[in-house]
């Protein structure tokens, strides 16, 4: 019998450095046992990441989500690719019903069409706030100006609504808006199995455009915007600049 080789006899069996199949499995278990408790403060493996933060309402409620993104799309060699797609989730408050908005990959800009800022509700309906995932995205979604679209949801399903739809009471950006900082969102979220509202404005500080600071609802300069590739100067065949001559 070769080393290592199990017998019909053998209650246990036995690897061939000696190392027992209950050892080998205990081993394992355990393993599997450490990465779930990880993960539910917040993992990222390979090409999808996950976690929960605490949000914090305009009336002083909270609630807790449940965020996702997996990675794919166009992407330069050498440069990690961008978000694919990006999932949020959570349960009403008294209700308990159960609500998910995803944003799609999107073909055409070669990632998720948006980037995630603020989650509302008011009278039992939750509206959320995004932004078009760079210039491709927002001049695909008309460009919004405050660069923002709006989502509300009516029971059944999410719907795109004007800005003058969405209550007056919402002022704050109350996501994390800084979702590739991953080690800090798993460090922040290993209390208490999720990230704080102050550990979510802790994470946001950071970003200085306005857009982030809070919900604006007057429109911005044209030149802090993306470009209008429709124009002429874009699609003209002519030099956008008079060449002059030497």
């Amino acid at each position: 019998m070769k080393s290592g080789e199990l017998t019909p006899t053998d209650p246990i069996g036995k690897t061939g450095g000696g190392m027992s199949t209950r050892h080998l499995f205990k081993i394992i278990m355990t393993s599997a046992l450490f990465f779930t408790v990880v993960c539910m403060n917040g993992c990222a493996f390979g090409n999808t990441a996950s976690w929960k933060e605490e949000v914090l309402l305009h009336d002083g409620n909270t609630v807790i989500v449940k965020r996702s993104q997996t990675y794919g799309g166009r992407h330069e060699i050498g440069q990690s690719p961008p978000v694919r797609e990006h999932t949020i989730s959570f349960s009403m408050l008294g209700s308990g019903n159960a609500i998910r908005w995803i944003s799609d990959y999107s073909e055409d800009i070669g990632r998720t069409n948006f980037n995630l800022l603020a989650l509302h509700i008011i009278n039992g309906t939750p509206y959320l706030v995004v932004e078009p995932n760079l210039c491709l995205s927002y001049n695909k979604w008309g460009r919004p100006n405050p660069p923002y679209v709006f989502f509300k949801h009516d029971g059944t399903t999410w719907k795109r609504i004007p800005l003058s739809e969405l209550p007056a009471e919402f002022t704050t950006i109350n996501l994390i808006v800084n979702n590739s900082r991953l080690n800090d969102i798993k460090r922040l979220a290993d209390l208490t199995g999720y990230v704080p509202a102050e550990g979510v404005r802790q994470l946001n500080g950071s970003l200085r455009q306005k857009e982030y600071q809070s919900i604006i609802r007057v429109p911005f300069d044209s030149k802090e915007l993306c470009p209008d590739w429709s124009l002429p100067i874009y699609t003209s065949p002519k030099a956008p600049f008079p060449i002059k001559s030497k």
